[in-house]
This record gives C-alpha cells, structure tokens and sequence, in this order.
C-alpha cells in the first residue's frame, strides 16, 4: 500500500463507520459498465459537501488490488450486482487530491513536478524490477509498467478543479495544467478508468473543452449518476424516521434539487448534520460564507438583480448554460453568473424547462443575508418587515396590512408592477416569514388582473389559521374578497379543515394606495 499508488480503503471504512451512512454503492455498476471503453473518462462537479470524496474513496476501494472489497463491501448494494467480482478489486489505483498539491507548491510548475515525483515514486518503489526506459518520465513509466503487468490504472482526481478557483485569472497556468492532464490521461491504454471531481465542468476555451474524451456529470445534467448525487426523498424519510425528524420540515429545509429523472433531492451535508444535531438550521456556512454568493449577484448584469429579486420570491427563471465556460470570472451575461450558481448550490435547475430557482430554506437564507449585507432595499425592507405583517393578518387588523403592502410595493417598485407575476412577487416577499410556517402555494396566472397564494399550515404550526391573500390592481378590497369566495377558497386549501383568512387586497394604480379586507372563514 502506498501514499497515492493503492491507498487501500482506510478513508472509505471512516465514512461506513459513520453514525449515518446512506448506501451509494450503486454507483460502481456504471463505472464498471464503462471501464476500459471509450467512456471511461468521467468528470463529476457538485456543490461543496455533496459526497465527492465519499464516492471518490469508495471507488478508490474497489477497485485497489490491495484491499479485499469481499469485506468492506459486504451488506452494499453494489455487492448483490451481478457483477460485482469482475473489476474489484483488480488494478492499480492512483488517487490525488490535488488541493494538497497546490497547497504545497508556489506556482504551477513546482506543483506538476511535486506531483510527478510522488507518483513516481510509489510506482518506483512497487515495481522496482520493470524495465523502465526513463525513470524520471511518469507517463512513460506508467506505460512500462502497464505493458509488463498488463494491470490497468485508475486514476481517482478530487478537488480536480482547484486550480481554477485558486489561479482564477492564471490563464497560463490552467493552460498548463489542462494540458498535463490531456497528456497524462487522453488515448493512453494504461487507463481502465479514469474518474474526476470537483465544484465546476471542465474548462472551455472558445467552444471547445480542454479535455473532450471525459463525459460531464453535472448539476445542470446528471445523466445516469442521478441518483447517487445527493440524498433522495426515500432516503431522507428514513433517516427521519430513525432519528424522529419531522420529514415534511426537513424537506422544506433543504430539498428541492431536482432533475430530470428525479424530483427530490437533497443536500447531504446538511441532512447529515440536522439529524446528528437534532436541530433543523442552516449548515450552507460550515462549507461557503455568504460572501462567495453576495460576490456574484453584485454583479453589473443586466437583469440580473430583478432575476435575484424574482428567485427570492418564489419565481423563476429560464436561463441559457451553453455559454458558460466553466470557470469563476468569465461572464458574458446574466446567465452565465446564474449557471455558475448552480454548479455552487446556489441555484436549483430544471433541465426540461431550463428554469433556474432557490432550492428550499436554507439556500434562501443565504441569500437574505448576502442582500442585507449588499443593501438591497428592496428585498431588506420586506423581509425585515414581514413579522409584523404576518401579525398584522392574524390580528385581522386591514389597515396595517395595507400599509405593509404599500410598503412591500414601493420596495419592489421596479418591478413591472401591473404584471400578475410581478404581484405575486411582491406577495411572497411581503409575507417571507410565512414560510417558516406555511407551506405557500400560488395560484397560476390568469390574466385577470390578481395574484393568489394560498397559506397552508405545516403540520407543525397547525394551530395557525390557513391563509389566501389575493393583490389586486384596480377594483376594491371586496371585490378581491368576493372573487376568493366565488373559488370556493381555491383548489389548494380543498381538503384543509380549520379556519381560514380570507385577505382581499387591491391597488389604484392611479394613486398609488393600497386598502385591505380580511374576512374569516371555517371548513
């Protein structure tokens, strides 16, 4: 066992000895599907603490011709695969972390050739008695080997894209680099698999990528490892009810991920941590502080603070990811700071629709914070003032709530206000405290002039009334009344049975002024 060459299964037994450990096993199917074909080059990007290393040490596990994955795999899916005995356990693995490597070097030149050496020398030491043409020559010593051994390699990257987000604007040495890994890993027989990971895709140039013989796994497209890229719905209900989480709650917190083939994702980290902890709160900061997102949504795009402001209030956004090159400080448009926000966590993304939307609580606390600290006004206000709104509705007290509103519109008031999306917006801003305990359903656009959004009380606050607010422009406040009572209190509240408020608001688009109606009702 060496230091990179074969490392054994050390790290992968840590994270089974863990009080929690969901069960990613599957993934080794594909990799195994694809070993030795001409899709054996994979590149995974995720968020911070989305199980990269995890996956990468697992790997690393398996396929480790020192290790007997027999045991450390017993009980794992993977180990009722059909094929479970055919690669395991059955070549050279090379691992690297090469935020070690940059870490201990001064520039790029220094850390390739640190790198180099260290390889080489857990090769040399291995096979001390192949005949090598030039010692001092890593691929070439790798080829010479591989000839003698016939033993493929598996080289296993992680934090592969560091040199990115450290040398941001090193144009040279990301050049270097990307070329040392082409030379390396493209065309060489030596390669059984070849497997990277880390927060972004691979770099472009032009429309072109740098290193095109590896498929892309993304946040934008998983493709077949969909389900091994975060926690599932099942999997998170388990873990709730083994440590009498309420699940409804723990979804609200940090689900909503969601891709083509699965609509509930979670951020592992996060789960991890509130079931340990037994509190339901926001880990995003154990991992990234609020600067890492308030840096990119300050940026000078056009129409990227009223998308900001549209995503804080529930709405969403169709995006263009195509001309995104992949690294942290190329940006042509509004788009492309949004794509980068994906692959950081900060966005969720519809790969059918191409929309772009906050994933759930957690993520949307950093963004309150991130527009606090940047001053956003029209955000700061409504936010801060939402308690007292919320209040005033329970209260039933109409003349508060329509200077709230008033308030909450003048605050977004560069939005088109006599949209009915626009409305909505200013609704969902307006009552953001409802969210802890609501869950908030909006009625879709009708043309008609209103927004609805209906309030239903999450099981935890369910001695809270249910709620429909209706903002209007034109008309009166009875009027908005009288329309939520002609929709029977909408299709989304059919099966509650409580007391409901009933909130009519309207707006006179000539003067500005705002009146409000709140009427009770119990189903």
């Amino acid at each position: 066992m060496g230091i990179y060459l074969n490392p054994g299964s050390d790290k992968f037994q840590e994270a089974l000895r863990s009080a929690i450990y969901v069960d990613k096993s599957g993934m080794i199917a594909y990799t195994n599907r694809i070993f030795k074909s001409s899709n054996k080059y994979i590149c995974v990007s995720r968020p911070r603490r989305f199980g990269k290393s995890m996956a990468a040490n697992m790997l690393s596990a398996y396929y480790d011709r020192t290790v007997d994955g027999s045991m450390v795999f017993r009980g794992l899916d993977i180990a009722g695969d059909a094929d479970f005995d055919t690669y395991r356990n059955q070549c050279d693995v090379l691992f690297l972390n090469m935020q070690e490597f940059l870490s201990r070097s001064m520039d790029m030149a220094s850390m390739l050739d640190l790198l180099k050496r260290r390889i080489l020398h857990d090769v040399l030491r291995e096979y001390p008695d192949v005949e090598y043409f030039d010692r001092a020559d890593m691929i070439g010593c790798l080829g010479d080997v591989y000839a003698e051994t016939n033993c493929p390699f598996v080289v296993i990257i992680d934090e592969w894209d560091c040199i990115f987000r450290e040398y941001r604007n090193d144009y040279q040495a990301q050049r270097q680099y990307l070329d040392f890994l082409r030379g390396w890993l493209k065309d060489k027989a030596y390669i059984g698999l070849a497997y990277m990971t880390g927060i972004l895709p691979i770099k472009k140039y032009g429309t072109h990528s740098a290193l095109n013989m590896f498929t892309e796994f993304s946040m934008t497209n998983p493709r077949e490892l969909t389900p091994f890229v975060g926690f599932t719905a099942e999997e998170v209900r388990k873990l709730c009810e083994q440590y009498h989480m309420d699940y409804e709650e723990t979804m609200s917190w940090y689900d909503g991920y969601q891709f083509r083939d699965m609509t509930s994702v979670c951020n592992p980290r996060s789960v991890v941590s509130a079931m340990e902890s037994g509190i339901l709160d926001t880990y995003w900061t154990e991992t990234e502080t609020f600067e890492a997102l308030k840096i990119y949504i300050d940026m000078n795009f056009s129409g990227l603070r009223d998308t900001i402001v549209k995503l804080m209030a529930g709405g969403r956004q169709k995006i263009d990811t195509r001309s995104f090159v992949n690294d942290m400080t190329t940006f042509h448009s509004a788009d492309d700071v949004l794509t980068l926000l994906v692959h950081l966590g900060y966005l969720g993304y519809d790969f059918d629709t191409k929309e772009v939307f906050i994933p759930n609580r957690e993520i949307m606390g950093e963004y309150v914070t991130a527009t606090r600290v940047s001053q956003w006004s029209e955000i700061v206000h409504s936010v801060l003032q939402s308690d007292k709104l919320l209040q005033a509705t329970w209260n039933g007290d109409e003349e508060a709530v329509a200077k709230g509103m008033e308030e909450a519109h003048l605050n977004t008031s560069h939005l088109q206000y006599n949209d009915e999306n626009a409305l909505s917006y200013t609704v969902s801003l307006a009552y953001y405290s409802a969210r802890q305990y609501y869950t908030i359903i909006r009625e879709l656009p009708t043309g008609k002039g209103f927004a609805d959004m209906a309030f239903l009380p999450k099981k935890k606050y369910a001695d809270k009334p249910a709620m429909i607010v209706e903002l209007k422009w034109d008309g009166t406040a009875d009027t908005a009344l009288r329309q939520i009572r002609d929709k029977h209190c909408t299709e989304a509240l059919k099966d509650y049975k409580g007391n409901i408020f009933c909130v009519g608001i309207t707006y006179d688009r000539g003067s500005k002024k705002h009146t409000c109606r709140i009427e009770t009702e119990t189903m």
